[in-house]
């Protein structure tokens, strides 16, 4: 249990101990789309969410795992 919980620290980190918040709206994000899914999976097309709903939660997603990328790839300006 124990290393499970590092590796989540670890993957949601961007340095040591410190929690990017960008990773972790990305992660639980991509949680909620995929829990969303699957339970869209077992039931009727009556109580799944509306379209416009899923498709704000991928932006926000996509833009914050993107922003994420960002930060590695380019130069910070002093």
């Amino acid at each position: 249990m124990n290393k499970i919980k590092q590796f989540l620290l670890s993957m949601l980190s961007e340095k040591e101990g410190v929690i990017s918040s960008k990773r972790v709206i990305g992660f639980l994000g991509f949680l909620i789309l995929a829990i969303t899914m699957i339970i869209n999976s077992f039931y009727d097309e009556s109580i799944k969410p509306s379209s416009e709903l899923v498709q704000a939660v991928e932006f926000i997603t996509i833009g914050a795992l993107f922003g994420t990328s960002l930060d590695k790839i380019m130069p910070k300006r002093n």
